[in-house]
């Protein structure tokens, strides 16, 4: 960061320490795509990775006033997305859904890059499994993942609640992993869209 950067970031987190919202999202949007790249590396999933950002965040607000401006502000944000997602990795260890759902993802998302595959081939298996969801639930998902809503402006359109929204959204994922897993011929491809949705 240049001088700058760090003397601006300083004033935004005084300006936070006193509640000022319009801080604290001007810091939410400086970082939140860092920190939900760097959790996504880890768990392999859009939807986890964007929990664990929005928990980041839930715990800056909740501390606003403990702050200290002179401590570098995205190191501090980092660390709880690294501990936040250690944290949530752990409870994917103990949870057989979870575990299946992040490490076998990630286990063989590291073999990916040794795979090429031409952009029509990820589309007709995209757009088969695609195909099989509902159309409410797929909907949703196109809400999500093609328009980049968020779940609450999701559940504002449609008017439902947030929480089917995520359900959904859940429910669109299992779907999609279990029609993929169907393909045994093309696991690689599997590998390459697994990554891309999750």
């Amino acid at each position: 960061m240049s001088t700058k950067e760090i003397h601006n970031e300083k004033l935004l987190v005084n300006e936070l320490r006193v509640g000022n919202h319009k801080a604290f999202r001007k810091l939410f949007d400086t970082y939140r795509n860092d920190l939900y790249r760097y959790s996504l590396s880890m768990v392999f999933s859009d939807v986890y990775a964007e929990e664990i950002v929005q928990d980041v965040f839930l715990k800056v607000w909740i501390k606003h006033e403990s702050l200290n401006p002179e401590l570098s502000f995205r190191a501090y944000l980092f660390t709880i997305t690294r501990n936040k997602t250690i944290k949530f990795l752990k409870k994917a260890a103990n949870n057989r859904k979870l575990c299946e759902e992040v490490f076998y993802s990630s286990q063989n998302v590291t073999n990916i890059t040794e795979h090429t595959i031409r952009e029509s081939e990820l589309e007709l298996i995209k757009n088969d499994a695609l195909n099989k969801l509902p159309p409410k639930r797929l909907m949703i998902f196109e809400m999500s993942r093609n328009e980049g809503k968020s779940y609450d402006k999701i559940a504002e359109e449609l008017q439902i609640s947030p929480h089917t929204v995520r359900n959904q959204m859940s429910k669109a994922l299992e779907s999609l992993r279990i029609s993929l897993l169907e393909n045994k011929d093309i696991a690689f491809v599997l590998l390459v869209f697994l990554n891309y949705f999750l």
